[in-house]
């Protein structure tokens, strides 16, 4: 159904006019295709084999409900996420939120600036400190020297680089599709791999790139022109179900590689570095080099859409204004990512900090749903276009399940033990 309306979109509107317009989806996408998603993909598939795929389709289908949620608000409203929920809530609620978030923002950073470091390093053997500081500086000078657009046209081509990547090594490795077909449509965890699952969840649903869509969107003029904005909302739900469900592809490449390699040869990974090593041997030489070009695309893309999305997070709760060329962004992009550059110097187990940063971002996810909810719900700010019906009965079922998710982590924190 979702593909139909996708196509019926093409149809029905100039194609030359849709192609103009796709973009924001896609510049969210690299953030659930990034470094972060590496490691927790990665231990799925060599722990747990197929049995997690359903978390990445699941996760999948729940963001490209909040996803087309946040856009419309940004669409509706002409103001993101951070901005309408400082406005609309109280200050103890929205200064308590906006901690949470960028708390989130900060744990995204390390992994997204990690990835491109180890990307570095497995290429061309750069330390990865080194590599740290290189992917900073790329990232400063790619978002205070481009304009959306060209950042948008970059991310399109290391999404390509990444996903064709991952196809020619799905066909070196040739994977059990049996077991992957059911691994996607039978939902399975166990207090053995509830860390991992929700890892995931958080690294495909990430709270920072819900707040990141409200923003990037606005970049599409719609002139306040009624019949404009309605063509506008058919081309973003598009674009954002044709972004998503190219991350859904990588990222099931991802544990399906993993666990046609890692699980059927009972190796226990315990680093990035270590998985390239092992491909080697087991997949060949090919293999191992087409994985570090793809975390490294990966690394230097989500990087940048991560540092957007904290930019404008601290600008939309201070009330600051969300322009890239204010000294205030300027100064806020570069001081926010120093901290995870010093985390990255002073931790060794960056295999660790990967998923632990995911499940910071999972834990925070509630966080960001509830109060995107309630504001695509507010008929003051967003008018006809307030979510109703089957739209708002999904997101409450999406909240349900991310809080009921978050409830077996802290029980198997505890020692609890279940399966089903």
């Amino acid at each position: 159904m979702i593909l139909q309306y996708v196509r019926n979109t093409m149809t029905t509107a100039r194609s030359s006019e849709f192609l103009r317009y796709l973009g924001p989806g896609f510049l969210v996408t690299v953030g659930f295709i990034d470094p972060g998603n590496w490691a927790t993909n990665i231990e799925g598939g060599s722990r747990f084999g197929y049995s997690l795929l359903w978390v990445i389709a699941l996760s999948t289908l729940m963001l490209i409900l909040l996803q087309n949620m946040s856009a419309r608000i940004g669409i509706v409203s002409g103001q993101s996420l951070a901005v309408n929920i400082r406005r609309n809530m109280s200050r103890p609620v929205s200064g308590f939120l906006g901690v949470t978030i960028f708390l989130a923002c900060a744990a995204t950073d390390v992994a997204e600036y990690l990835g491109a470091a180890l990307g570095f390093y497995l290429l061309f053997g750069i330390p990865v400190i080194i590599g740290a500081i290189l992917t900073l500086v790329i990232v400063v000078i790619a978002i205070l020297a481009q304009r959306y657009e060209h950042l948008e046209r970059m991310i399109v081509v290391f999404l390509a680089g990444i996903a064709l990547a991952y196809l020619i090594e799905m066909f070196i490795v040739g994977p059990d599709m049996g077991a992957t077909a059911l691994g996607m449509i039978t939902p399975k965890v166990s207090s053995d791999s509830i860390l991992v699952a929700m890892a995931m969840l958080g690294a495909v649903v990430m709270p920072h790139n819900i707040y990141l869509h409200s923003n990037v969107i606005q970049s599409r003029e719609w002139s306040g022109d009624p019949e404009r904005r309605r063509k506008l909302m058919k081309f973003e739900l598009a674009d954002t179900t044709l972004a998503m469900l190219m991350g859904w592809a990588v990222n099931s490449a991802m544990i399906i590689v993993a666990a046609a390699v890692f699980f059927k040869h009972g190796v226990k990974v315990t680093s990035i570095d270590q998985a390239s090593e092992t491909l080697r041997p087991l997949a060949g030489t090919l293999a191992s080099a087409l994985f570090g070009f793809a975390l490294l695309l990966s690394g230097l893309g989500s990087s940048i859409t991560s540092s957007l999305s904290e930019a404008n997070v601290v600008t939309g709760f201070l009330g600051k204004p969300e322009d890239p060329h204010s000294w205030f962004y300027r100064v806020g992009l570069i001081v926010t990512s120093i901290p995870t550059v010093i985390v990255i110097a002073l931790n060794t187990d960056t295999y660790r900090m990967l998923i632990l940063s995911q499940v910071v971002l999972s834990i925070q996810l509630p966080f960001t749903v509830i109060p995107l909810l309630l504001i695509a719900r507010n008929r003051r700010v967003m008018g006809e276009y307030a979510s109703k019906g089957v739209e708002w009965a999904l997101g409450i079922v999406v909240a349900v399940i991310v809080i009921v998710l978050n409830i077996l982590l802290i029980y198997r924190t505890f020692g609890g033990k279940f399966s089903f």
